[in-house]
């Protein structure tokens, strides 16, 4: 994987996927009392690297997921004892879609897959003050998608929400386009200075204007 240092407490994990044209982005967050670990790929190979990058990190380890495509989550089982934190759309998805997925995706598995659903939910908004990590709901590629947004550097992972190429900025978007709309503004409401995405490069808060402006009315 490439690894790419994002302010100065994220780290970004990239893999190129061939058959997609573009990349797949682990995204780490070393905060001063836990560790964030956002998405977790294609299986258990994705997470050997990320906790071969970890060490003997002694934080405790809270891992996120942004939504309940099989691309983003087929590395939960890694972390047995971790808090998996998710919208509660997602868990409830993740556990009717599961089999179907793993059926239809599974030449893209790296190691092993299997189905750990996450252990805390929230509605609207979850927030760890000592660290300052923020996790809101954000409905637009998914209806269950949510965001983290590091108030120290001013990094925000929207997910999918952003598009997977700098020529298709707008994702493809499975709920309703106008809470695409809202997700979009409490993003512009933000001291947004890095934004990570679920595929694409790293942007700047340009990207939010960028994709309203192709959106139209």
């Amino acid at each position: 994987m490439k690894v790419e240092k994002v302010g100065t407490r994220s780290v970004v994990f990239t893999q190129f996927v061939e058959a997609w044209g573009c990349g797949l982005n682990i995204h780490l967050i070393l905060g001063e009392h836990r560790n964030y670990l956002i998405d977790t790929g294609f299986g258990s190979k994705d997470m050997d690297e990320i906790k071969a990058y970890l060490g003997d990190c002694q934080k405790p380890l809270v891992v996120i997921n942004t939504h309940f495509h099989w691309d983003h989550i087929w590395g939960n089982h890694c972390f047995d004892d971790e808090l998996i934190i998710s919208h509660y759309k997602c868990r409830e998805i993740i556990e009717e879609t599961w089999d179907d997925e793993l059926q239809k995706n599974k030449h893209f598995i790296k190691g092993e897959a299997k189905l750990k659903l996450p252990n805390l939910v929230f509605e609207d908004e979850l927030y760890f003050p000592d660290d300052k990590i923020k996790l809101f709901y954000t409905p637009g590629h998914t209806i269950d998608g949510i965001s983290v947004f590091d108030e120290v550097d001013g990094v925000l992972n929207a997910g999918d929400n952003i598009g997977d190429t700098d020529e298709e900025i707008v994702p493809t978007l499975y709920s309703d386009i106008e809470l695409y709309r809202k997700s979009l503004q409490l993003y512009k409401q933000l001291d947004v200075k890095f934004c990570v995405s679920g595929h694409n490069g790293t942007l700047g808060e340009e990207v939010f204007e960028r994709i309203e402006a192709e959106l139209g009315q």
